[in-house]
This record gives structure tokens, C-alpha cells and sequence, in this order.
């Protein structure tokens, strides 16, 4: 099955590190090229791009659905990438907490000071995902 649809417990909870940061800011500027060449392709053309919604189990607030496995103990309230192929090009992470609760974050810098990894905002968004 294709692992978008059914993700495996073991693809499916990874930590944010720098290098998912700097994955992400790589396929943001790889769409924008595409959108750049799409809109000079299809100048004369009337084509309608297709837009991907993000999914409704992985809404911000809602439980985490029991098909994407058991979240190992060592990663409850720390930053996750998102698994959520439409956050797959923004700037977000995710953390889940014990009850298996989605919070969503901004990974650019808080009060354009705090960025994503600052030991002062991680121990902010513990303190918030705390149960």
C-alpha cells in the first residue's frame, strides 16, 4: 500500500531537526521554480492547478488516528516533521502529546528572535502540550 495513505509506525514519527528545516526551505524553492514554469507554460492556457487540502484526522487539536501507531515515549512533546503531505512545503512541525493530541507550530522565529531549535521555545511548547 502506498505509504501516504497507510504510514508505518516506523516511517512515521521523526524528530524536526535542522536538516528537515533546511528539507523543507529546499522544496519551497523547488515549487516556486515549478509554479514559475507552470505559469509561463500555461500563459495562454485556461488550466486549473490542482490545490492538495490538508488531511481532516491530522487537524491541529484532534487525536492523532490509531492507524498511524503507538508514539514512542522518547518523542511525546517534542517537535515531530509533519507527516501531513500538504504541510510537506511549509514551514511547520508538529508535537503530539500523551493523549495523542496534534499541535501545529511555526517553525520561522518567534518574536523574530526564539527559531525553531532555541532551548527557550522548546521548553515554551512543552510547557503548552503538557496534559
Amino acid at each position: 500500500m502506498d505509504p501516504l495513505f497507510w504510514p508505518s509506525e516506523t516511517n512515521s514519527f521523526r524528530r524536526f531537526t535542522p536538516e528537515s528545516l533546511a528539507a523543507i526551505e529546499e522544496r519551497i524553492a523547488n515549487k516556486k521554480k515549478d509554479q514559475v514554469k507552470v505559469k509561463e507554460k500555461n500563459k495562454d492556457q485556461g488550466v486549473e492547478e490542482n490545490k492538495l487540502t490538508p488531511q481532516l484526522d491530522l487537524k491541529i487539536c484532534k487525536k492523532l488516528p490509531s492507524l498511524y501507531g503507538d508514539i514512542p515515549a522518547d518523542l511525546v512533546g517534542e517537535p515531530l516533521e509533519d507527516f501531513d503531505p500538504y504541510y510537506s512545503d511549509h514551514k511547520t512541525f508538529m508535537v503530539i502529546n500523551k493523549r495523542r493530541t496534534i499541535f501545529r507550530f511555526s517553525a520561522t522565529p518567534a518574536l523574530f528572535i526564539f527559531g525553531p531549535f532555541n532551548p527557550v521555545r522548546k521548553t515554551a511548547i512543552k510547557i503548552l502540550v503538557h496534559s
